[in-house]
């Protein structure tokens, strides 16, 4: 099993770099930061989680949507990893839904995203993926995307009024 790995905070440089391509993920360390990773983004009461997060300039992330204190409306799935994966294409139509991010606590914005797209990635097993997501689990997708491109949630919000603190959002979104 997997250990709980710091997650680092917007201004580290990590989070603004372009990750670099996963070449041998039979390797003992990519195996073992999928483990640290899910653990993690469990712990943290998180749906999703990208290895720039833990300081690892990678493209790797865990896609992992399930109810919790964040997120209680989530759907249930297995946490997933999605490693060197690639958008193949979108819906046109963009809906905006409230994110936060492990790496930048204590903000939500209102995040214009695709609702439907269709992906690419190589499993943990080194396994070709193509798979059509829609609506949350689509966002969550995109926000984790976004990470190895080096861009964070804040980078998409159309306007500062579609920020607020965690505190009001749980007050007045989630209740």
């Amino acid at each position: 099993m997997g250990e709980t790995v710091p997650i680092i905070q917007l201004g580290n440089p990590t989070l603004r770099q372009k990750a670099a391509w996963v070449e041998n993920i039979h390797d003992e360390h990519i195996q073992k930061l999928i483990d640290d990773l899910i653990l993690t983004v469990s712990q943290a009461n998180g749906v999703g989680i990208a290895a720039p997060q833990v300081a690892e300039s990678l493209r790797l992330f865990i896609v992992a949507s399930r109810p919790n204190a964040r997120y209680p409306d989530a759907p249930e799935m297995q946490p997933t990893a999605m490693i060197n994966p690639k958008i193949i294409s979108h819906s046109t139509e963009i809906v905006k839904g409230w994110e936060g991010c492990l790496s930048v606590p204590g903000i939500r914005g209102l995040v214009p995203r695709h609702q439907r797209i269709e992906v690419e990635y190589t499993d943990r097993n080194g396994n070709i993926q193509k798979q059509e997501l829609t609506d949350f689990v689509a966002r969550i997708f995109q926000h984790e995307y976004d990470h190895l491109e080096g861009k964070v949630f804040l980078d998409r919000v159309e306007s500062t009024e579609e920020l607020m603190t965690e505190a009001e959002y749980q007050e007045r979104i989630v209740k």
